[in-house]
């Protein structure tokens, strides 16, 4: 079972002693540095009142209050150091919702992040409970809802293949880990089957194991009741719901209503 992106045989960024992770959250911070100037310049590309199809019922203003909502938030927990979670601040201008806004915020969430050690302990809402958690969970929310602006756009989202198999490894470790205690995740359970997600350029792999209580991951071989396998950045949009399976170049085999099943139940916000 993993619960990190430390597991033998998976091309992630994390690392594994307490030197190495610095340095990881370093990188971790500088790519989010970036991506929030790409969600800042694709959003200003679209009217606000564009429609978000990968975010059901939002526009472009909507993802974009959400996100620098978020920023600010995640801001908030690392500077306080938080032990526990504290609420969410209401925005109560939408108007202020622009690329120098979502800028602002995410320039702020950085600052915090590169000051703070990612081995300060805090609350967090995945496994994780470190700074570190944070760096690494705000690259990944800000890369997913730019390849969202970007899809809105009618772009072809991309992305570095390495990011892209973190994004994979960070998504299934943080829902494995609050499984347990999520409505959206309660379904997941089986008997034993056993689900494939392969990245078909390095040969990463993420094995998912359907039991009785809910549901594993690991990186364990198959033989498989199902199996995924594309590029990096395809299969993330594919495991995150932002692409169907059937408009990608996605090879599937195996039981094809396993794979349904897992999709059509692991979104989790």
């Amino acid at each position: 079972m993993c619960h990190s992106s430390t597991s033998r045989g998976t091309a992630t960024l994390a690392r594994e002693t307490d030197g190495e992770r610095s340095v990881e959250h370093v990188q971790y911070c500088d790519e989010l540095d970036a991506e929030v100037i790409r969600f800042a310049d694709v959003m200003s590309a679209l009217s606000l009142d564009d429609d978000v199809a990968t975010c059901p019922g939002w526009t472009a203003r909507d993802l974009g209050e959400h996100l620098g909502v978020i920023h600010r938030w995640a801001e908030e927990l690392v500077r306080l150091r938080s032990p526990e979670r504290i609420a969410r601040a209401s925005l109560e201008n939408r108007d202020v919702v622009r690329s120098q806004w979502i800028e602002e915020g995410g320039k702020e969430l950085v600052a915090t992040l590169r000051a703070a050690d990612p081995s300060d302990e805090m609350w967090a809402w995945g496994l994780d409970q470190h700074v570190r958690f944070w760096s690494r969970r705000q690259l990944h929310e800000t890369l997913v809802h730019r390849m969202d602006l970007e899809l809105a756009a009618h772009r072809t989202p991309k992305a570095d293949p390495a990011i892209a198999l973190d994004a994979i490894d960070e998504y299934l470790a943080n829902i494995e880990a609050v499984s347990t205690r999520s409505p959206e995740l309660a379904a997941l359970r089986g008997h034993g089957e056993r689900l494939g997600f392969r990245d078909s350029d390095s040969g990463s792999l993420w094995s998912i194991t359907l039991g009785d209580n809910g549901f594993s991951v690991s990186h364990d071989e198959g033989p498989f009741d199902a199996e995924l396998a594309s590029s990096p950045v395809t299969l993330l949009l594919v495991i995150l719901g932002r692409r169907e399976v059937d408009s990608t170049d996605v090879a599937v085999t195996g039981r094809r209503q396993l794979i349904d099943f897992w999709l059509d139940n692991s979104a989790f916000d």
